[in-house]
C-alpha cells in the first residue's frame, strides 16, 4: 500500500492575480497528475454560508458547514472545470468576486482550517498532485516534492484579473478590481492563522511579464529534476 508521503505534492502558492491557478492547472494537465484548487474549498464555505444565513464572522458554524460540505469536482461534456454543491452547479459563481472576498474572511479561522485540512490531504493519490493554493506549501502539503511561490505586480494582478472577470461577461471597473486585490492582500498577509508567505524553501518566480506559458516550462523543468 502505498504510503501518503510516497506520492510526490508539487505545490503552488502565490497571491490572487499571480497566475497559480492557470500553471497549476496546466502543470498537472502535461503531468497526468491530480488537481486541487484549495481556494475553491474555502469559495464554498463562503458562498453556502451566504446562502444559509451564516454570518462570515462565525467562525464555529463555518466551520461546521466546512466539515459538511457537498461538493464534487468534476469536469463538464467538454472538459472545463465544474463544481457542484450539494448537486447545484456553482462553477460561475464560485469564482465571482464576491465569493473571493468571502473565502479570505472564512480562511482567517483556525477552525474553518482545520475542518478542510483532510479534505484537502485527500486529494493526494497516485500518480502525483499539483497543489493550487495560499498555503499548500507552508501548511498542507510541507513535505512537497516541490514548492513553488508565484508572485507579479498590483498592477499586473489587477489587469490579469479583471481581463478574466470580463472574459466571463462580469461587467467590473479595473480600479475596482485593483481595489479588492489590494485589500485582500492585506488581510491575507496580515491574519494570524496561516499568514500568505512563501514556505522556507520554496523557489520564487514572479511572472510579471512572463508568458504563462514560460513560468509553466520552468515549473514543469523543476519537477523534471527531482
Amino acid at each position: 500500500m502505498t504510503r501518503p508521503i510516497e506520492i510526490p505534492v508539487v505545490a503552488i502558492d502565490g497571491p490572487s492575480g499571480s497566475g497559480k491557478g492557470t500553471i497549476a492547472r496546466r502543470v498537472a494537465e502535461t503531468l497526468g497528475w491530480h488537481l486541487l484548487d484549495s481556494g475553491a474549498l474555502y469559495r464554498l464555505v463562503g458562498l453556502d454560508a451566504g446562502r444559509k444565513g451564516i454570518s462570515l464572522t462565525d467562525e464555529q458554524a463555518l466551520a461546521e458547514l466546512a466539515s459538511n460540505l457537498d461538493v464534487q469536482f468534476a469536469s463538464d461534456p467538454a472538459g472545463d472545470e465544474q463544481i457542484v454543491l450539494s448537486s447545484e452547479d456553482v462553477t460561475a459563481a464560485v469564482r465571482t468576486e464576491d465569493a473571493g472576498t468571502g473565502a479570505s474572511a472564512v480562511a482567517g479561522f483556525q477552525a474553518v482550517r482545520d475542518a478542510l485540512l483532510d479534505r484537502q490531504r485527500a486529494f493526494r493519490q497516485l500518480p502525483g498532485l499539483v497543489a493550487d493554493g495560499r498555503d499548500m506549501g507552508s501548511q498542507v502539503f510541507t513535505d512537497a516534492a516541490l514548492k513553488v511561490f508565484l508572485t507579479a505586480s498590483p498592477e499586473e494582478r489587477a489587469k490579469r484579473r479583471h481581463k478574466q472577470l470580463k472574459d466571463k461577461g462580469i461587467d467590473v471597473s479595473l480600479a475596482a478590481v485593483s481595489r479588492d486585490i489590494a485589500d485582500r492582500d492585506r488581510r491575507d498577509s496580515e491574519r494570524s492563522v496561516a499568514p500568505l508567505r512563501p514556505a522556507e524553501d520554496a523557489r520564487i518566480v514572479d511572472s510579471s511579464g512572463q508568458s504563462i506559458e514560460a513560468v509553466t516550462a520552468t515549473v514543469l523543468d523543476w519537477v523534471s529534476k527531482l
